[in-house]
């Protein structure tokens, strides 16, 4: 399947291009820190309020306990090992590029999942993602693919295999060490069965030239959020359970299969 629009992203990015991600970047992260309520649960913890993050089961898999809710703004998150991420983002060398792959529930999930993120994360566009998107969903048309692209969002064409232009621009963004995230299904996954995953994923993990980080994420409640049936429109006091589990370098997978 063809992309029906021009190649959205500059050879040589200029000034203008820069700043104009920036502020796309920007303002639909804290969009999504705001629809999420972690900036309300962030401000309510501020005034002394108790609700706040579940603990981790001694065996390490996430525990989602109940607790009092915030007063719901908009919905409430609950948020298990952030600061793997966060430090991922902030603190990783020049040349780690890091990998985050992501179960799909929702079509929003991206950027709603990015309302985890620190305001100085999400206003630095140096520091946040790239994602492929569906090219028949997000670049249709001239205005949406300027619009997504500044949003750091890459078309993919369905169909096209692994080797397509879509997956080499973002193989070269890993090269360059920045951070990638996957949403490896393919597709929003809307009746939660473990569906295969896609190709591209291994392709990127086997073809980087540098040794990138790995880090799993799994969230639950985003299809709440915003559900997949009509009407199509964010929903207000619902939970979601994003963690992030264990990050794993590239070589750590590669022992097992060659030993």
């Amino acid at each position: 399947m063809p992309l029906h629009v021009k190649w959205p992203f500059p050879s040589a990015p200029p000034l203008s291009w820069t700043l104009a991600s920036s502020v796309v970047m920007g303002l639909v992260g804290t969009y999504s820190c705001f629809w999420t309520s972690e900036w309300a649960r962030r401000q309510g913890a501020a005034l002394g309020q108790s609700w706040g993050l579940g603990r981790a089961c001694p065996w390490g898999e996430p525990w989602a306990h109940p607790h009092p809710s915030p007063p719901e703004y908009m919905n409430h998150l609950t948020v298990h090992n952030k600061e793997v991420l966060y430090d991922l983002i902030e603190n990783r060398g020049p040349t780690t590029p890091l990998i985050t792959v992501s179960n799909h529930q929702s079509c929003m999930d991206d950027p709603h999942l990015w309302g985890i993120l620190k305001l100085r994360h999400i206003w630095n566009l140096k520091l946040m993602r790239w994602t492929p998107a569906a090219a028949d969903i997000c670049f249709t048309k001239e205005l949406h693919s300027h619009f997504f692209s500044l949003g750091k969002c890459v078309p993919v064409c369905r169909g096209d295999g692994v080797y397509q232009k879509g997956m080499d621009f973002i193989l070269e963004k890993l090269n360059h060490g920045d951070w990638v995230h996957i949403f490896p299904e393919g597709k929003v996954n809307m009746s939660s069965e473990f569906l295969r995953f896609k190709w591209g994923i291994g392709r990127l993990i086997a073809e980087c030239r540098l040794n990138p980080i790995i880090l799993p994420l799994w969230h639950v409640g985003m299809n709440d959020v915003l559900p997949n049936n009509p009407p199509y429109f964010p929903r207000f006091g619902q939970p979601a359970f994003p963690t992030e589990d264990h990050r794993t370098h590239r070589e750590a997978l590669q022992r097992p299969a060659c030993a």
